[in-house]
């Protein structure tokens, strides 16, 4: 196995340690996209759609998926979380 090979997947297995339950618990309506990144990391995505940006964390099994609009959290919702 390569050496970039195995750093993708620690990349990407590092990436998904933070989709837990707990830290999804931890976020509330009205928190900044700072704070969020605070606890989340990163954003896997993110998209600006009229006002309004919709992130995600994970993929498509095991995801946290939050919206916000002027910065604030509007919307969330978790997808295969422990």
């Amino acid at each position: 196995m390569r050496w970039w090979t195995v750093a993708f997947f620690l990349v990407v297995l590092t990436g998904c340690s933070n989709l837990t339950k707990d830290k999804y618990d931890r976020i509330q309506i009205g928190m900044n996209y700072a704070d969020v990144v605070n606890i989340l990391g990163k954003a896997t995505q993110c998209d600006a759609i009229g006002g309004m940006n919709d992130c995600l964390w994970g993929d498509e099994k095991r995801n946290i998926k939050i919206k916000f609009i002027t910065d604030k959290v509007i919307f969330m919702h978790a997808t295969g979380l422990e």
